[in-house]
């Protein structure tokens, strides 16, 4: 019988997976660069400004939304895009503690 994640780990640990999954595409990571780089919202198709596909594009839209790095509303006819600078400070401080809780000595080896 498989058990089901939410058994094996606890919350906390689950949480920060789901965000930690998000950046593990270099076209999400190309989208959050972007973002970042505009420093405001953007309105319109942002496929237009990556090397990808505009379904290609939406897709990985979906998944930051999801996991509420970005914000899209409609605005008119076109969609507006922003970083939740909030949620990008959540995920900041999450990843730090998570690399400093497993930080090895200088002289660590593996053997």
């Amino acid at each position: 019988m498989v058990t089901a994640k939410h058994e094996l780990f606890d919350e906390a640990l689950q949480e920060q997976a789901n965000l930690f999954k998000a950046l593990a595409h270099p076209a999400r990571l190309q989208i959050l660069q972007f973002l970042a780089k505009s420093k405001n919202c953007i309105s319109g198709d942002i496929s237009e400004e990556l090397p990808l596909s505009r379904t290609t594009v939406n897709q990985h839209l979906t998944e930051l939304k999801e996991a509420g790095l970005i914000k899209g509303h409609v605005e008119g006819v076109k969609m507006k895009y922003c970083l939740d600078g909030e949620k990008v400070k959540e995920m900041k401080s999450l990843l730090t503690s998570f690399l400093e809780e497993i930080q090895l000595p200088d002289d660590f080896t593996c053997q």
